[in-house]
């Protein structure tokens, strides 16, 4: 899976470039279940010192003026390290949007982890209803891991990412559009092992006026960036590409 992953994406690269990537795509995957572990009993003062926000103000200051913000992000470096950092650097409640997993006794446990400083999981089913709550009451920073595979091709936003005819999730400009939702994009950097800084990039603070698909291939191509200047952060062992665009997709 790897290897025909790095292959699609990389097609100008030889055989020798790809080999060397996918090597320190092992290093970095091996990293990352080690702080997986560690995740389950690492403290409020060592998550600060491994994990830094550049500047949690730019998310801030739209939640203190009452809107909701959508925060778009994926699969790079280490991004369960930012659900424990999320709540210590930010003044609001974020929630993530996820999906259960089939094994409840991991998603109980994946969970918990992620929850234990303040991150909220939610289920994609009810994102609606905490975006519907009173106006008078504080809002929401909502979490959405925007690389992952639709589950239904023909229902996605389609454009070429990384070489390739990709499906991309759609929620988070749709939910943008319809609750006035500024997006900012979060990019992960590996500093050296086991230490990690975000800096959020601003997509829009008025979605209502972008075109359709400005917000989804405004996230995308930042993180496209990224892979293509460090591809090894990524999770190449993902199954990305499950569909094939249908006629007319778009």
């Amino acid at each position: 899976m790897v290897r025909k992953n790095l292959e699609r994406s990389f097609p100008d690269k030889n055989a020798t470039d790809r080999r060397q990537i996918e090597r320190l795509y092992y290093r970095h995957f091996c990293d990352l279940i080690v702080e997986g572990i560690k995740n389950f009993s690492i403290s409020k003062q060592e998550v600060e010192s491994r994990f830094f926000i550049e500047n949690p103000e730019m998310v801030d200051q739209y939640l203190g003026s009452g809107r909701h913000v959508i925060i778009t992000g994926g699969h790079y470096n280490n991004w369960e390290l930012y659900a424990l950092a999320m709540p210590l650097y930010h003044r609001f409640s974020g929630l993530a949007i996820y999906k259960k997993l089939h094994n409840r006794f991991l998603d109980e446990k994946l969970r918990s982890s992620r929850e234990k400083y303040g991150l909220r999981m939610i289920p994609m089913k009810v994102t609606r209803d905490y975006f519907n709550r009173d106006a008078k009451r504080p809002k929401y920073g909502f979490v959405f891991g925007a690389d992952q595979s639709p589950r239904n091709g023909s229902n996605a936003y389609w454009m070429k990412f990384l070489s390739q005819d990709t499906a991309l999730l759609f929620g988070a400009e749709k939910y943008a559009k319809e609750y006035d939702a500024p997006v900012v994009f979060g990019e992960i950097t590996k500093v050296k092992r086991g230490y990690y800084s975000l800096k959020y990039h601003l997509i829009t603070d008025h979605p209502k006026e972008t075109p359709y698909g400005y917000i989804t291939e405004g996230h995308t191509k930042i993180l496209e960036g990224m892979i293509q200047r460090n591809p090894p952060f990524w999770l190449w062992s993902h199954k990305r590409w499950k569909h094939k665009r249908p006629v007319n997709a778009g």
